[in-house]
């Protein structure tokens, strides 16, 4: 007989496992979230927090969502990425990033009631850490995963604990993977995976040093550093990463993977250190060092059975774009619900192979995206001349060219421009963010065409009411004033429906199909004299329906179903579409 027995096991408590945890226990399911260390993320890993992430934190509560802001970096000191030849040398270029340029702004205030940020790992985790287990979480430390054995009813996990050493078990109804980069749950699950592992290495090197006289004029996340010859031969370039502003800070230095992982003694971090931030008496202070591998490959499934991986476990790149932990806290926003549903016997579990469906080709197109962005610096290194000879003097002589009075210099300032200004499909990708449109059971068509994208759907958002797209953002208010996001109206582990005036069919469907299916489902109605107010006419353009039509949303914000208009057998076909969805 197993020692412990709970509805869900988490193993991993980083950014996609806490934020389950927390997920789950919000909407009442008993889970326990273990985690091999004795505490949580020690380096600041992951940073870079988007929107629709703060939208799930924002889902968590207003509490949550504050809470990320008062500890996070505002937008705006993430400003514009930097091309230099060191913090204190020459700058070569520079180019607004992460929505600060006044029309990705606009973009982004009219996307979403959330605010990007700059939110380190060493932050994101413990709030999302400390949400779960206020709420119910079970949560052990210093516990070691060993394997797991699944049969038709759940799976029994062997676990270890570090400080004793001794054994035990864990039966629960489904298991989760959310235990990183190179996860045993999804090799013990052996779940199936493309692309390369280990395809590049670099070492971070974290510090602390005032940095403020060389960098607060050009307020940044990202300094890119290029010193030709600095790494023997080679481009020589080294990003100086802000941790906080403006005296804690991250050096990210590549080395040659082929040549096995580098010793870095104390000697060697201050020289790249002082080298990159171009200060050669520069007071320093270490706090650590640490070598990772650039990864290329992404689960093609993302579950066998009762296990389910997500985060790193099953979509492993580069921290190119600022995907990583966004990405994995929206795989378990896309999971909790269809798990609660069915740990309560209101979904079939056929439901949940829709997570499959619907967050598996997200992994592959981050991962491709994340990596493709390491490929666009070539045009950069290209136009500056870098990569037109490996001696550090020809090299160097290249660079200065740009300054010449010459036809030859015009064109390749104007290159140099183009190259750094491509690099938006990396620091300003709104649409990679924000564009996700599912396609699964748990979708139900309405038989229209999907829209097309009018403008490049990488760099920016299209919102759309289409079956399987995130419900769009605009602000609705009461006649009493007060004011909530369309996405405030939605989600929170419930069904949510929108009508308007002349659906009053939908709200009485509604009430009879939620009862039958035995699940919650919320009815707002939008118009004049309703409860809701669109008063700029914002809802109107943007719900793609008639007043009398309706917009059915799942827990986690995306529509599930829609209805152009009201129909005389409402209740038939909003019970179709909510049977069909919930495997009924």
């Amino acid at each position: 007989m197993a020692s412990i027995s709970t509805d869900v096991l988490i193993i991993g408590t980083g950014p996609a496992g806490s934020a389950m945890a927390a997920l789950l226990s919000s909407y009442g399911i008993e889970n326990l979230a273990v985690n091999r260390y004795r505490w949580l993320a020690n380096t600041p890993r992951a940073h870079i927090t988007n929107q629709r992430t703060m939208e799930v934190l924002r889902d968590l509560g207003e509490e949550v969502e504050a809470e990320a802001y008062l500890h996070a970096t505002a937008q705006a000191l993430m400003g514009n990425n930097i091309f230099c030849t060191s913090l204190a040398g020459e700058e070569l270029g520079r180019l607004p990033t992460w929505g600060t340029h006044p029309l990705s702004k606009a973009a982004h205030l009219l996307a979403s009631p959330c605010v990007m940020n700059d939110l380190p790992q060493t932050f994101m985790e413990p709030l999302l850490f400390k949400t779960a287990c206020s709420r119910g979480t079970q949560a052990r430390m210093s516990t070691e995963y060993l394997h797991h054995t699944q049969d038709a009813d759940g799976v029994t996990t062997t676990l270890r604990d570090r400080l004793s050493g001794a054994e035990f078990t864990v039966r629960s109804r489904y298991l989760i993977g959310a235990d990183g980069g190179n996860s045993l749950v999804a090799e013990h699950a052996q779940l199936p995976f493309a692309g390369s592992m280990g395809v590049g290495g670099s070492m971070n090197i974290l510090f602390k040093a005032d940095l403020s006289r060389y960098v607060a004029h050009r307020p940044s996340v990202l300094y890119w550093v290029l010193q030709p010859g600095s790494n023997v031969g080679g481009i020589g370039m080294g990003l100086v990463r802000m941790i906080r502003p403006w005296n804690e800070w991250l050096i990210v230095w590549g080395y040659d993977i082929t040549q096995g992982e580098p010793q870095v003694d104390e000697a060697f971090a201050l020289k790249v250190v002082r080298d990159l931030v171009g200060v050669p008496d520069l007071p320093v202070e270490l706090q650590s060092v640490s070598t990772w591998t650039v990864n290329n490959q992404y689960a093609t499934r993302m579950s066998n059975g009762r296990v389910f991986c997500m985060g790193d476990a099953t979509h492993r790149h580069p921290p190119s774009n600022g995907l990583g932990s966004n990405t994995s806290i929206q795989d378990a926003f896309n999971l909790a619900w269809k798990l609660s549903l069915v740990l309560k016997g209101q979904a079939d579990p056929a439901l949940l192979e829709t997570y499959n469906a619907e967050r598996a080709p997200i992994a592959k197109q981050i991962v491709t995206r994340a990596n493709q962005s390491i490929e666009e610096f070539g045009p950069i290194f290209k136009a500056l001349g870098l990569l037109d000879s490996v001696d550090p003097v020809t090299m160097q002589h290249n660079m200065d060219a740009r300054c010449e009075a010459t036809p030859a210099a015009e064109a390749q300032r104007e290159a140099i421009r183009q190259a750094i200004a491509f690099k938006v499909y990396e620091f300003d990708a709104h649409g990679v963010e924000m564009n996700q449109r599912y396609q699964s059971s748990a979708v139900v068509n309405d038989g229209s065409a999907e829209p097309a994208f009018t403008r490049d759907r990488e760099l920016h958002y299209q919102a759309t009411t289409f079956p399987g797209a995130r419900l769009p953002h605009v602000w609705l208010y009461t006649a009493q004033g007060r004011k909530a996001s369309t996405l405030d109206l939605c989600g929170k582990g419930r069904f949510t429906l929108f009508t308007g005036i002349g659906g009053e069919a939908w709200v009485a469907a509604a009430n009879a199909v939620a009862a039958e299916c035995g699940v919650a489902l919320t009815v707002h109605v939008i118009g004049p004299r309703c409860e809701w107010q669109d008063y700029s006419g914002d809802w109107a353009r943007a719900r793609e329906i008639t007043d009398s039509g309706a917009l059915l949303v799942r827990p986690d914000q995306h529509v599930a179903w829609r209805a152009g208009a009201v129909m005389s057998d409402a209740a038939h076909q909003l019970r179709a579409a909510m049977r069909s969805i919930l495997g009924k």
